[in-house]
């Protein structure tokens, strides 16, 4: 989930790891305030939580495993359309800082970095993610490949990170938000986020958006309920997160994964499922829950676009579709765009 408290978040944590890589963090100041969004969620009808508590570390690595999964096309999609146009890319925007949203293990990230350095362009990267450890390991690993790539991760949401930005380095920046976690935002949530990255840029600088295109049901569902159950415990881990950051006993063996594609709304629902009438106690949130058998917990959507609907939304922000590239099969889209000076 994009949305923070940023009144609630100050960088106590800044390491200067080497000439070429730093990692700085910004941390919620209260636990329990932290957890205002799972009261109101929790005690709301039906019941909700916010999609950022996916991502401890455990979480972010269960999420690399699905990004593998034969079903989750996602990943590999993507991955051909910047094999084919990354050099394209890195063209059209010359020199520029990379800037990447859930940064994750940074897989992707370096076939954006090979096409910069194929052009002689320097190298730095700004990693932004909520896990510290995938960050920190994948950015030792991308040191070790890339002699000259200079790397400032942040540990922290996207709105918090994107309001703490230095100034570039580079005549320009690429804020990137690749995948289909645009999928994951609600319309307005879809608005303030794109105010945020409008104010995290200069004109002239760019935005890399991924978007995850309409297509059958047939495709969709198993790409969220796999055969493996990978995206089950990715979903159930929620509950463990919960319980280590607030003392919380969800007993995940009386919750199951449940995902479906809502094919009004266009979207992908993931929800946990209460296998019995049961209560649950978060002790420090001071919260105890009462669920009925059957009751569900919606954890995550996945909206599903057109390119011309986001274009649309885009260029309301001042940010101009400079490109478009996509699969063969028309799954996914890739779309660079600028800001414009009169925005």
């Amino acid at each position: 989930m994009i949305i923070s408290n940023s009144s609630l978040v100050s960088s106590d944590e800044f390491i200067q790891v080497n000439p070429r890589l730093k990692i700085e963090t910004f941390r919620e100041k209260c636990p329990v305030a932290a957890g205002e969004d799972v009261i109101k969620g929790l005690t709301q009808t039906p019941k909700t939580l916010p999609s950022k508590y996916f991502y401890d570390d455990h979480g972010s690595l269960l999420f690399e495993k699905i990004c593998a999964l034969p079903e989750y096309y996602v990943t590999r999609t993507e991955t051909k359309i910047l094999q084919n146009y990354a050099s394209e890319i890195a063209h059209l925007t010359g020199p520029c800082e990379i800037v990447e949203l859930g940064s994750g293990s940074s897989t992707k990230t370096r076939i954006l970095l090979d096409a910069y350095q194929e052009l002689g362009h320097p190298l730095h990267y700004l990693p932004i993610d909520i896990s510290g450890g995938i960050l920190e390991q994948s950015a030792y690993s991308l040191l070790e490949d890339y002699p000259t790539l200079h790397i400032h991760g942040i540990v922290s949401t996207y709105e918090t990170a994107l309001k703490h930005l230095n100034a570039s380095p580079l005549p320009a920046r690429m804020i990137g938000f690749i995948g289909s976690t645009l999928g994951n935002l609600k319309p307005d949530e879809c608005h303030i986020f794109f105010s945020h990255i409008v104010e995290a840029l200069q004109p002239g600088d760019y935005f890399l958006l991924g978007a995850d295109l309409h297509k059958p049901k047939s495709i969709l569902e198993p790409a969220y309920d796999d055969s493996q159950g990978i995206t089950a415990q990715f979903n159930l881990n929620m509950l463990r997160h919960l319980n280590h950051l607030f003392e919380g006993d969800f007993n995940l063996q009386q919750f199951e994964h449940l995902a479906f594609y809502n094919e009004t709304d266009h979207k992908i629902e993931m929800h946990l499922k209460s296998l019995r009438s049961q209560t649950v106690e978060l002790k420090k949130l001071n919260l105890t829950l009462e669920f009925t058998a059957g009751e569900t917990i919606h954890t995550e959507i996945s909206r599903k676009f057109e390119i011309q609907q986001i274009q649309q939304e885009l260029l309301d922000f001042g940010l101009v579709s400079l490109h478009t590239w996509t699969d063969e099969n028309q799954w996914l889209g890739l779309m660079l765009c600028q800001l414009q000076a009169d925005s």
